[in-house]
C-alpha cells in the first residue's frame, strides 16, 4: 500500500517571518570604514571614541606610521591630533616610547573622583531652586534623547547624551570655570567609565538617576541634588577599583545602596514651598 501524500505547507506558513532580533549596538564610527578627516580634531575624536568603547584599553601606544596608514593623514596631522589629547589629559606622553592611553592606578581613580565629587557637589548647591524653565526643558530634551538612544543600543549616542546632560545639568550654577573644571575631570576618568560605556544595566540605572535629577530640579532641596550627582558617580569608580582589586563588580543597584529609596521618595513629594 502507497503511503499516503504530505500534507502541503500553506503559503501563509512558507511566508511567515523569523523572529525578529534585537536591536543590535551599534559600532563607533572609528570601528567602520575610516572617514575623510579635515582637521587633528576629528582624528582626536575618533581616537577618543575608541578609547570610550574599551577598544584602545588603558596603557595602549598610539603608533604615528599605523595611524598615518590607516587614515591617510600626515604626520604632522597625528601629532596635532595627539597633542589635543593630551590637553584632556586620557592620553600621555612617555619618554623614548611616545604617546600611549591612559592608564590610571588605583590610587589616581580615587583622587580623580574624589575631585569630580567635590566640583559636583558644589556646583549642584550654585544652582538655584526650583530650576529655570529653560533649563528643566534643555535637560529633558537631552533625558529623552538618552533614552532613545539606550533602546536602540546605541551607546555611542547613549554616551554622547549623557555628557551633554551633564554639562547642561551644571552650566546652570553660572560659573563657567567651574563648568570647564568639571568637563576636563570628566574626560581625565575616561579610562574608567569606559568600562561601563556599554553596559546596559547600567546605563538604565544612569538614565533613572537623570530622571531623580530632573524631579529635584523642580523642588527645592539643593542637598538632596548635591548629593545624587555624588552617588551618581560611584557605579563606574566601584567597577573600576574593584576590577583592579581582581574582586566581582557590583551592580548599580547594590552600589548605589538604600540611598536611593529615600531619593525616590524625596522626588515624588511635592516641593516645599518655604
Amino acid at each position: 500500500m502507497s503511503a499516503p501524500p504530505k500534507a502541503a505547507r500553506s503559503p501563509a506558513a512558507r511566508a511567515a517571518p523569523a523572529p525578529q532580533a534585537p536591536p543590535a549596538l551599534q559600532e563607533p564610527a572609528s570601528l567602520q570604514e575610516p572617514p575623510a578627516l579635515q582637521e587633528p580634531a576629528d582624528l582626536a575624536k575618533l581616537l577618543g571614541d575608541d578609547i570610550i568603547f574599551g577598544r584602545l584599553a588603558p596603557g595602549t601606544r598610539l603608533v604615528e606610521d599605523s595611524l598615518i596608514a590607516r587614515f591617510g593623514v600626515t604626520r604632522h596631522f597625528v601629532r596635532q591630533a595627539f597633542l589635543e589629547l593630551e590637553r584632556t589629559g586620557i592620553v600621555v606622553r612617555e619618554k623614548n616610547k611616545g604617546v600611549a592611553v591612559r592608564s590610571l592606578a588605583p590610587r589616581e581613580v580615587a583622587q580623580i573622583y574624589e575631585v569630580r565629587e567635590l566640583l559636583q557637589r558644589h556646583a549642584a548647591l550654585r544652582i538655584p531652586l526650583p530650576a529655570p524653565p529653560a533649563v528643566i526643558e534643555e535637560l529633558e530634551r537631552l533625558h529623552a534623547e538618552y533614552g532613545r538612544h539606550l533602546r536602540a543600543r546605541n551607546f555611542h549616542g547613549v554616551h554622547e547624551a549623557n555628557d551633554a546632560f551633564h554639562l547642561a545639568l551644571f552650566a546652570a550654577c553660572g560659573n563657567s570655570h567651574l563648568v570647564e573644571s568639571i568637563k576636563h575631570y570628566m574626560w581625565l576618568s575616561l579610562p574608567v567609565r569606559s568600562k561601563k560605556t556599554a553596559d546596559y544595566d547600567y546605563a538604565a540605572a544612569s538614565e533613572r538617576d537623570h530622571h531623580l535629577i530632573i524631579q529635584l530640579l523642580k523642588g527645592t532641596d539643593s542637598w538632596a541634588l548635591a548629593q545624587l550627582c555624588v552617588d551618581h558617580l560611584q557605579g563606574a569608580k566601584t567597577a573600576y577599583l574593584a576590577a583592579a582589586a581582581g574582586l566581582p563588580g557590583s551592580g548599580p543597584q547594590r552600589e548605589r545602596g538604600d540611598g536611593r529609596r529615600d531619593r525616590d521618595r524625596r522626588a515624588d513629594a511635592p516641593a516645599d514651598s518655604s
